[in-house]
């Protein structure tokens, strides 16, 4: 379990980042656009190694050919590649795209599943990608921790590791649960403008430097 020292006089590191982060985005919402859980799940699935606004330029694309998952089951890898090139590592994410469209038509009939492991076992989707799901689409209790949060865990003490999973969980020791759906947000933009992993100087980061 990670641990983090309080500081006589002060806030503990933890109540300072989330006070601290609440103050920065007080508002909240995922980046990427969605009208349904099936419409998140293909946007999540192309977002890896992609820019958020990339991956809303391509959505509306994509359901403008195919609406929902029975619709995008059939429509033909190749269109599907070709909408999605933009995104990068097209040839993957379009199998997993059809592939997850195929079995939640199949299988649950057109409704993405709720549960953790149902949605670990669709072609395309780890942990990560179910996280999300869970947190936005479900009201389930997840932290998605991608490699921005990986990164201020560390940097701030949080957790002592690269393992994702470690990190998940030294964070969801940390944090109360009812934090975690803003915190993962709020974190993620953090190490985008605030807090990036190259160039990063302690001095002109908000938590940063109260941590160190």
């Amino acid at each position: 379990m990670a641990t983090v020292q309080s500081t006589e006089n002060r806030e503990t590191p933890v109540e300072f980042i989330l006070k601290t982060l609440a103050e920065i985005y007080p508002n909240v919402t995922i980046p990427l656009h969605y009208i349904s859980p099936f419409s998140l799940l293909v946007a999540v699935i192309l977002s890896a190694q992609c820019t958020d606004r990339r991956v809303n330029g391509v959505t509306p694309l994509l359901f403008s050919a195919a609406r929902d998952a029975h619709s995008l089951a059939q429509l033909p890898i190749s269109t599907i590649e070709d909408i999605i090139r933009p995104c990068g590592l097209f040839h993957g994410k379009a199998r997993a795209i059809k592939g997850c469209a195929q079995i939640i038509s199949e299988r649950y009939n057109g409704q993405v599943p709720s549960t953790f492991e149902e949605l670990e076992q669709l072609p395309g989707v780890g942990h990560k990608t179910a996280s999300v799901m869970i947190a936005q689409c479900f009201n389930g209790y997840a932290f998605p921790v991608d490699t921005h949060i990986r990164r201020l865990a560390n940097r701030w003490k949080l957790a002592h590791s690269q393992n994702v999973l470690v990190v998940e969980n030294n964070l969801k020791e940390l944090f109360p649960r009812e934090e975690w759906h803003d915190l993962h947000i709020r974190m993620i933009r953090f190490g985008r403008e605030y807090c990036p992993a190259k160039n990063h100087r302690i001095e002109k980061c908000p938590i940063c430097k109260y941590i160190n």
